[in-house]
């Protein structure tokens, strides 16, 4: 238990003995708990928090009291970080219907709301009705606060996501070019709004391989941070993290190490051994450990980050399908095929359940796997071959 952690619980103990488990400070202390759980990764302790918040305040405050709708509207993001996509969705309609009706289509906790759902549905695949959501979100702010009100731009910035995941490249830029330079200009080089815009710009030229423009953003947010909020800050480490998976897409591996293995020693100190944002940062190195042909290494390093996401997140978590299907890869990289072909049965039948048969994900690791019983066939028949003519 860190510090934070026991002073909050220390907090939200003393408020339910002196004020009583329903009173507002109580439910507040219990709403600060459960973000400090999610910021540790720890979602189920997160998600039960926040339940029981959501829970009291319906019945203490009734189902439309704007408190409520907050509870209401934070739970989901526990739901979001253990794929549960549906649950999340279910919520945010209520939220957004509620909000329609009491508040107005264009209140800003309503533009919230559905900005919320069209994140859900991006993540579930569902990239048309993310748009019209985020286009409906965009024209209400540029109506209600303007054109370059930060909240605009950022709504903006959710669209310009979406297009990316649409494969819709140049619109993207478009947009994302449009954010960025307003940021510069309203908030000023430094700060932390215009420093995403340009992370999410460099994303987007990663994605059409322009690797030499990705690089020089991804150069000027990582000194601007290193700068501005330190060497250990998590948004420090993430840049320090992009840029090194640039260095690996352009073949530097040597320098990728290096700049992975500070994140990775840095994310250990700082946030310890088996938060999801270190071992995340593991499994980069791994990668990087197998483009150098390092394969018992890689190995080493994904059986650790696999058995760790299990333990902290559960076998259906996204992050832990990733650490299978990685762990997958370097197996058939060693030729080890029934391991690895176990290992990505598990991963096709898990996003199955948990996603549905349609999803990207799920489509994807079904064809993964097609495609390494085809090899494994194609190999076995070369074999045959090989034999006979001997």
């Amino acid at each position: 238990m860190n510090e934070a952690e026991e002073l909050e619980v220390l907090v939200m103990e003393t408020t339910k003995r002196v004020l009583g488990q329903e009173h507002p400070d109580t439910l507040t202390t219990m709403a600060n708990l459960a973000s400090t759980y999610g910021d540790l990764g720890r979602w189920s302790e997160a998600e039960e928090l926040k339940a029981q918040v959501v829970d009291m305040r319906k019945r203490v405050l009734g189902q439309e009291h704007p408190d409520t709708l907050i509870s209401m509207a934070n739970l989901p993001s526990t739901f979001w970080n253990q794929w549960r996509f549906k649950e999340a969705e279910e919520l945010e309609v209520q939220v957004m219907e509620i909000r329609k009706r009491v508040l107005g289509q264009e209140h800003s906790d309503t533009l919230i709301s559905m900005g919320n759902l069209a994140s859900t549905y991006r993540n579930q695949g569902r990239l048309k009705e993310a748009e019209v959501l985020e286009v409906q979100v965009i024209e209400g702010r540029k109506m209600v606060l303007g054109h370059e009100h930060p909240d605009t731009l950022f709504s903006v910035g959710n669209l310009a996501s979406t297009y990316n995941k649409q494969g819709r490249w140049k619109e993207a830029e478009v947009l994302e070019v449009q954010v960025m330079e307003t940021f510069k200009r309203v908030l000023g080089q430094q700060h932390p709004a215009t420093l995403i815009s340009m992370d999410n710009l460099a994303s987007t030229y990663r994605n059409q391989g322009r690797w030499k423009e990705t690089e020089v953003l991804e150069v000027q947010v990582m000194d601007t941070r290193k700068r501005v909020l330190g060497q250990g800050h998590p948004d420090t480490l993430i840049s320090i993290g992009n840029l090194a998976s640039t260095y690996s897409h352009q073949g530097r591996l040597m320098q990728a190490e290096v700049l992975e293995v500070q994140v990775m020693e840095t994310k250990k100190s700082v946030l310890g051994q088996e938060h999801p944002d270190t071992l995340i940062s593991m499994g980069n190195l791994a990668s990087t450990y197998s483009k150098q042909g390092r394969l018992k290494e890689a190995e080493v390093l994904e059986v650790q980050v696999m058995e760790a996401f299990e333990r902290v997140l559960g076998q259906d978590h996204t992050s832990t399908l990733i650490s299978m299907d990685n762990l997958a890869s370097t197996y058939r990289s060693q030729g080890r095929w029934k391991e690895a072909e176990e290992l990505m049965v598990q991963v096709a039948n898990r996003r199955r359940t948990t996603l549905g048969e349609d999803h990207p994900s799920t489509v994807s690791a079904i064809n993964n796997l097609i495609k390494l019983q085809k090899n494994r066939e194609v190999l076995r028949g070369s074999l045959q071959e090989t034999r006979l003519l001997t």
